[in-house]
């Protein structure tokens, strides 16, 4: 049957395309809205085509090629698709052919047929929570009711889902509206009081249909109130904790009866306190509110409505009514607390009074009372200190007075709360004479925005209350928590990247125990600064000592974990991490004489923050270095210079010799003493008998000079010479016949000059009977000198006097005759034949003594053994 009924339904669809269609392919149904998440099937059909067959066909929806499992094949020339909607999107389904024939490529948009999707919701759910209200207009109650309901599910802009408003009265007569919103009014002209009226509403849309649940009620069920008006408070002296309120009624009474609703607070206050229903359920226009805090103020609000049960709804609340309750004595003591300002000092310990108002101040508080009563004995009495303090408020505390207290002596606080009517009790706080032990082991950490502080008891059982105090950014308060208490969070107002000191103290009957404090940090955040970087000092020779300060806690919006010491020279870039607590770094193994660049970064466990940057030079030589270079030199000179000293001393005579070398002087000679077995005045030889003169000439000044010191040691030499000369006969002296080397002899050539200044030149002149056994013509006369000073060269080394010749021709250059006295020019001219060496003699300084000593060295001598001939 149902195959049938296919192929009658394709034949009919057959017939309907090729009438009224020239594609080749023809899709159906097309739906007018398809509803979201059911099954859709479609079916394409090839119509009058041999080429084309099933197997050629394929379904695309919204470009996506269905997969062929979803397909189902009809017949040869017909194919169905079945797939769920999703989307509530509008889309295409297209029926196509892939058959790469030529005929079916040029003619595609011929192989093509397609179906348009709307889609849509079926209405799932009734509307809901129908509520109606008619509301007042001046004095009476508007003809127009407005109702409002929860929607009956999802929707499409294609099929929105329609809802219609009904408000039907007891004649039948209705009335209606129709909204795609979930709220409606209705227009009833005259509000129909004391009827009965049947409101519903109807949810409609073209996959279904629902309606709301009837509300059938009298018409006053419905009716919304203005709020009493009017409202004023009435304050009585004599009922300090009681207020009146009276107000105006909304509505006439020949609508119906109202009922009440009231609710009061203090100022500042973020809960509201409300009146027992059943005390205000009556219809009345006036009430008293009791048991309120005398001196406080009150804010003050009523509501009513339709005082049959269940009928009605409540108005708005009325405007604020605010109003004093009369004041009265404070009740209570004052919440006492001191805390401690800086360090302890010569005179004690520094601390800051401070209060808050009683809980039950019953008043405003104009001024505290305070005596300090400080247990220091002076002539066995105690002293008292009484003052009475003004208020100076910061928020809810007032600072009082800053006071010492000694060291090792006990202190008592009292103070008393004072307002227009009385005072308050007195509130003790003690500090005693010897520290009291505190809390163990206390934590503060952050918690869900909250600093929560837990602690450990003490070892003392005796305590009465404990006092966590927080101070941070000049701010102070404090807290009071029961003896059993461990754990609590700080209920003040606290600050992200704030530092608070948070301490806990132990109240004992009132004495307060030391402090136990710890830092914390609601929130955390990256440093708003780093500490700039200097050197200590002046920079080594391969190390820097690096000094910085500590962050300000109100600048380190965090604990400082770590700093990180950066230090850089050319491209090359170093790092050093140190502790959060330290103030200094030494770098080391630096470069000498090299320039380097440093800066200190900051951090905390949300981030990090970089300093400036500074930049120093290491030294060229370590300390001490040049100082071990100048001593190590000073001390090598000094060695070297002892060691020349010591060798000067050891080798003096050497070195006299050398430099210095003992001269011996002529003038100094014993021949003139000596006396001849003839008279020195016997006639001259003649020149034949003369074998050889040697002349010497000899610098005037260093001949007088010469004479002159060797004078003054001739008195000591002369019988030394004398007895020497007296030992051995003529020609057999033996300082004669040992030949000596003289200084003249030197061989400083062209310095002769200045190396024979103080030396005296002379020459022995020997005159024989015969040279080389000649016999002479006339008896031999010859004259010795008994000079100590050695032969010259050209006479003991006869053999050497060629080659020095050049250097004897200048020694023995003749002195000019204005050079010689006129005895030495005399001798001069007779001895000439001779070739005698004069020795010159200065005419102006010379005494004639001298001239005979002088001429004594130039005397004739005869060749006799040690003596030869120049």
């Amino acid at each position: 049957m149902e195959s049938a009924g296919q192929m009658l339904m394709l034949a009919a669809l057959m017939l309907t395309a090729h009438a009224g269609s020239q594609n080749y392919l023809l899709t159906f149904p097309h739906p007018k809205f398809v509803r979201v998440g059911s099954n859709f099937t479609a079916t394409c059909v090839i119509i009058n085509r041999t080429e084309v067959t099933a197997d050629d066909l394929y379904w695309n929806l919204s470009e996506t090629i269905l997969p062929r499992e979803h397909y189902s094949k009809i017949n040869n020339s017909a194919i169905s698709v079945t797939f769920t909607v999703t989307s509530d999107k509008p889309e295409w389904l297209f029926c196509l052919c892939r058959n790469p024939s030529p005929n079916i490529v040029l003619n595609q948009g011929l192989y093509m047929h397609g179906i348009y999707l709307q889609k849509g919701y079926a209405v799932q759910q009734p509307p809901g929570n129908l509520s109606c209200v008619a509301l007042q207009e001046n004095t009476y109650i508007s003809g127009t009711i407005t109702c409002e309901w929860r929607d009956s599910g999802p929707q499409t802009e294609q099929d929105p889902i329609i809802y219609t408003l009904h408000v039907r009265d007891m004649t039948s007569q209705g009335n209606y509206t129709t909204t795609t919103k979930t709220k409606a009014q209705v227009s009833l002209g005259t509000y129909p009081n004391h009827m009965n009226l049947e409101i519903w509403v109807e949810a409609k849309n073209s996959l279904g249909m629902v309606e709301s649940e009837h509300l059938k009620e009298e018409a006053n069920w419905f009716v919304k109130t203005n709020p009493p008006s009017d409202i004023s408070v009435i304050s009585e002296k004599s009922f300090p904790t009681s207020l009146l309120l009276n107000w105006t009624l909304p509505i006439d009474k020949s609508y119906f009866r109202l009922m009440y609703r009231i609710r009061f607070t203090t100022e500042g206050a973020n809960t509201w306190t409300d009146v027992p229903q059943e005390d205000t359920s009556q219809d009345i226009q006036s009430f008293r509110l009791q048991n309120l805090q005398p001196g406080t103020k009150y804010i003050s609000q009523v509501s009513c409505k339709n005082a049959r049960r269940g009928h009605g709804r409540w108005s708005d609340w009325s405007n604020n009514a605010t109003k004093w309750t009369p004041e009265a004595p404070p009740r209570g003591k004052p919440d006492l607390w001191m805390t401690i300002l800086g360090s302890p000092n010569a005179n004690g310990q520094n601390v800051q009074i401070a209060c808050k108002d009683p809980v039950h101040s019953n008043g405003r508080i104009t001024m505290f009372s305070l005596m300090i009563k400080a247990h220091r004995v002076t002539n066995a009495s105690t002293q008292l200190e009484n003052t009475t303090e003004m208020i100076s408020r910061s928020g809810d505390i007032t600072v009082l007075k800053q006071v010492p207290i000694p060291d090792h002596q006990s202190t008592q606080v009292f103070l008393t709360a004072i307002n227009s009517v009385g005072q308050s009790e007195k509130a003790f706080l003690g500090v005693p004479e010897r520290e009291r032990p505190s809390v163990e082991d206390l934590r503060v950490s952050s918690q869900d925005g909250r600093l929560l502080v837990e602690w450990r008891l003490p070892r003392s059982s005796e305590v009465s209350e404990f006092v966590v105090e927080w101070v941070g950014r000049g701010q102070m308060d404090w807290q009071k928590e029961n003896k059993s208490t461990t754990r609590t969070h700080i209920t003040g107002p606290l600050e992200p990247f704030v530092c608070y000191r948070v301490s806990v103290y132990v109240l004992r009957s009132g004495w307060s125990s030391k402090a136990t404090s710890v830092e914390a940090f609601l929130k955390e955040g990256a440093p708003s600064e780093a500490p700039s970087v200097s050197l200590l000092g002046v920079p080594g020779h391969d190390g820097a000592h690096l000094v910085w300060t500590q962050i300000p806690p109100e600048r380190s919006r965090g604990f400082i974990s770590t700093y990180t010491i950066y230090y850089r020279t050319g491209d090359a870039t170093r790092a050093v991490t140190v502790l959060g607590n330290s103030s200094s770094y030494k770098l080391t193994s630096l470069s000498p004489d090299t320039t380097y660049d440093t800066w200190i970064t900051a951090s905390t466990i949300a981030g990090s923050y970089k300093g400036s940057t500074h930049s120093f030079t290491t030294q060229k030589y370590a300390p001490g270095e040049i100082e071990g270079i100048v001593v190590g030199v000073s001390l090598g000179f000094l060695f070297f210079f002892l060691m020349i000293v010591l060798l000067c001393f050891y080798k003096k005579d050497v070195i006299r010799e050398n430099f210095w070398p003992r001269i011996p002087d002529p003038g100094e000679s014993t021949i003139k003493n000596w006396s001849p077995d003839y008279s020195l005045k016997a006639d001259l030889p003649r020149e034949s008998c003369v074998s050889g003169i040697s002349v010497l000439d000899v610098d005037v000044c260093d001949g007088r000079s010469l004479f002159d010191e060797e004078k003054a040691g001739l008195p000591l030499k002369k019988d030394k010479f004398l007895s020497e000369e007296h030992s051995s006969g003529i020609g057999g002296s033996s300082c004669m016949s040992s030949p000596r080397q003289s200084v003249s002899d030197s061989d400083e050539g062209g310095d002769m000059a200045d190396t024979t200044a103080s030396t005296v030149q002379y020459s022995s002149v020997v005159a024989s009977s015969g040279y080389k056994g000649q016999t002479p013509a006339q008896p031999t006369l010859f004259s010795r000198s008994e000079s100590t000073q050695p032969l010259l060269d050209c006479e003991e080394n006869p053999d050497t006097s060629a080659q020095e010749g050049s250097r004897q021709s200048q020694r023995c250059s003749r002195p000019t005759g204005n050079n010689l006295s006129p005895q030495g020019a005399a001798l001069r001219e007779e001895l000439q034949p001779l070739d005698f060496c004069s020795l010159p003699e200065d005419a102006e300084n010379n005494t004639p003594a001298e001239h005979q000593s002088a001429a004594s060295a130039s005397s004739y001598m005869p060749q006799l053994g040690g003596y030869r001939p120049q």
